[in-house]
């Protein structure tokens, strides 16, 4: 069954002044932004093809070395582990695994996905809450750097873009799933109550792979991107977006493929509750992109939460502090609610 996700909005016109070369809203106002979807026509094995490498990366888990905890320390009362794991083509994934304050009842497992601009740290708030998350840097940043793979969003983006087999978002996405596969071997009893959060580059990555993958239960995808690569590559950004839209520009043949990596395309075939946080005003992920990814998300229970900005520090801000405390807030009550 699907439905219209409900829509929250903070503010409806996002007019910040800016110094900027580009068009940060594209030119949509909110209106126009609601009706955005995904790319018409995909490709006709696009559910082929995600559910393949689903099975592809989960039969390989048990020939993969199984995750290492290098290292253990308490920080601020939550316990922090270096962990290391295989992952597709063989490739060594470095993160954190963040665990609750000793006595903190367990309430569920989480994935945290990262954006652009790499992980050098893990976060501790999710684990006050009750989660043992397992926060992974996506191959070629920090704790995963590789001398092949580029850690610069705009390069990291082409990387083996020719073909949709060697596509590095292909790994990324595979990732995540065994991220999952660690989680649930670490805590077999809390299977059940696996969610995923990811915002920006993880949030893209994460409309691509929880379609194929009825593990996971909810999930927050912040200010997406990958949605809507017609869109991408029509508006000039700053972000990895920008990327590919030169790569594009001399190579036409990768259309095709991008058309298999469209994280809007992905989400209608999400059958989870998600939130999402789009902005109007974006100068790094595109607004229509986002909220293409937004409005394809048609699961009960999904809402699309509409922030003024991204990727932008205005000033003075839009939001106050108590605001974006409530956003925040609104964020984990969202996933803590499944």
């Amino acid at each position: 069954m699907q439905s219209e996700p409900r829509v929250i909005v903070t503010r409806e016109r996002a007019d910040l002044p800016h110094h900027l070369t580009v068009n940060p809203t594209c030119g949509y106002a909110l209106a126009e932004l609601l009706k955005v979807r995904a790319p018409e026509n995909p490709p006709a094995d696009f559910e082929t093809f995600w559910r393949a490498t689903y099975a592809q990366a989960r039969a390989e888990e048990d020939r993969l070395d199984v995750a290492r905890r290098l290292a253990s320390q308490t920080i601020d009362g939550v316990r922090v582990s270096e962990m290391e794991y295989t992952s597709w083509d063989k490739v060594r994934v470095g993160g954190w695994l963040v665990e609750p304050p000793p006595g903190t009842p367990l309430r569920g497992l989480l994935v945290v996905g990262h954006g652009y601009g790499g992980r050098e740290s893990p976060e501790y708030g999710w684990s006050r809450e009750g989660f043992a998350a397992l926060y992974p840097c996506a191959r070629g940043f920090h704790r995963s750097a590789r001398p092949d793979i580029p850690n610069v969003g705009t390069r990291h983006v082409v990387h083996g873009i020719s073909s949709r087999e060697t596509y590095v978002l292909r790994g990324c996405v595979a990732e995540l799933w065994h991220a999952a596969s660690i989680l649930i071997r670490l805590y077999p009893a809390l299977e059940e109550r696996l969610y995923y959060v990811g915002g920006s580059f993880g949030g893209g990555l994460g409309a691509l792979m929880l379609p194929w993958d009825a593990r996971f239960k909810r999930a927050h995808l912040g200010v997406p991107t990958f949605g809507h690569h017609p869109l991408r590559l029509r508006w000039p950004c700053t972000g990895s977006g920008e990327g590919v839209r030169h790569y594009a520009a001399s190579h036409p043949e990768v259309i095709e493929v991008l058309r298999y990596y469209d994280s809007a395309t992905a989400a209608e075939s999400v059958r989870i509750p998600t939130q999402t946080h789009a902005a109007l005003f974006d100068p790094v992920v595109i607004p229509p992109g986002q909220f293409a990814v937004a409005n394809s998300l048609r699961a009960p229970g999904s809402e699309i939460v509409v922030i003024p900005s991204a990727h932008f520090d205005p000033q003075p801000p839009v939001l106050t502090q108590q605001e974006n405390e409530r956003l925040n807030r609104g964020m984990i009550e969202f996933i803590k609610d499944a």
